[in-house]
């Protein structure tokens, strides 16, 4: 495992981390959950990521029982606040209230004492600037963060963001959580040129677009028993396209002639970004994992990455 700063800090955190989106607390049986965690650890992961919001905490439950058995400066957590914990008026936003208590429910889930990134999960509309960013810098000062994140934020609500910190002398956001893969290229225009530029590092998540980008699904074909697009109430419709599912199988030749699996292929083309710090990865087993940590360290030649913006500009 190879290790990137996150952003302009002097973190150090692994290029692939481990996320518990649609995985723990719920989706998947416990145990599964923590033999992923362990083998992550194992295999030099370093870079945990969950959030409240996920099965209303039950996810930062199984992930701090998980790493419980390990020392608390081996690793780094992320968590998040923003949405929906509750029915009353005050139990979802970036309000005062809701951070401080939220950041405290998060803490007693994790049983921990600190929180080494706490992730704005969406932006608030309703809630002034100044008061989001004055309730997490006293949280740092307080010592229960260690640093401050975003995700999903435009690149002028990022960059608000770090012109208002530092005309109040407030903590910076130093890392943005984006959705990022090569079927989703959002980010390249406007969010990593800004981000580069006040020194926000990308933590990417869905690298493999829901398991698209693992060559799971073919074209003219039913999704496969147990996948995500077989599961109730799950539309995948926006990104199992066909013109997705062809570009899939030209982008298996490449990976194929690299000796890498597709998941692999698709990792290693979001670390050729200097901006990203690292790449998060579901695991509902653990078997998932061992295939996509030997995509750290893979270097794609630029032959191989002009190939590869062909297939996915074509």
């Amino acid at each position: 495992m190879e290790y990137r700063r996150l952003g302009n800090t002097g973190l150090k955190v692994s290029e692939i981390s481990l996320g518990s989106w649609l995985t723990y607390g719920g989706y998947v049986e416990e145990q599964n959950a923590v033999d992923s965690i362990d083998l992550a650890y194992e295999s030099g992961i370093n870079f945990f990521d969950t959030a409240n919001v996920y099965i209303r905490g039950e996810a930062e439950k199984v992930v701090g029982k998980a790493l419980s058995k390990y020392p608390r400066s081996s690793y780094v957590l992320a968590t998040k606040v923003f949405g929906k914990m509750g029915d009353g008026p005050n139990d979802q936003g970036l309000s005062r209230k809701h951070i401080i208590e939220q950041c405290d429910a998060s803490l007693n889930r994790l049983g921990m004492d600190y929180i080494d990134i706490y992730y704005c999960h969406r932006y608030h509309q309703e809630t002034p600037l100044e008061e989001t960013l004055r309730a997490l810098d006293d949280l740092v000062r307080q010592g229960k963060v260690f640093y401050l994140g975003v995700s999903e934020w435009t690149a002028e609500q990022i960059t608000e963001a770090v012109h208002l910190a530092d005309k109040k002398l407030l903590d910076r956001i130093v890392v943005n959580q984006p959705n990022y893969s090569m079927l989703h290229r959002n980010i390249e225009n406007e969010i990593i040129p800004v981000s580069e530029k006040h020194g926000i590092g990308q933590v990417v998540f869905s690298p493999l677009a829901q398991g698209v980008l693992t060559g799971k699904y073919s074209k003219d074909q039913m999704a496969p028993e147990g996948s995500r697009a077989a599961q109730q109430n799950t539309n995948m419709s926006h990104i199992l396209t066909q013109q997705n599912l062809e570009k899939v199988e030209e982008l298996k030749s490449v990976a194929a002639e690299e000796n890498l699996s597709l998941a692999q292929l698709s990792i290693a083309w979001i670390l050729r970004q200097p901006n990203v710090s690292s790449a998060i990865v579901g695991a509902s087993r653990p078997q998932q994992l061992e295939e996509n940590v030997k995509a750290s360290g893979v270097k794609l030649s630029n032959d191989v990455l002009d190939r590869i913006n062909e297939i996915l500009n074509g």
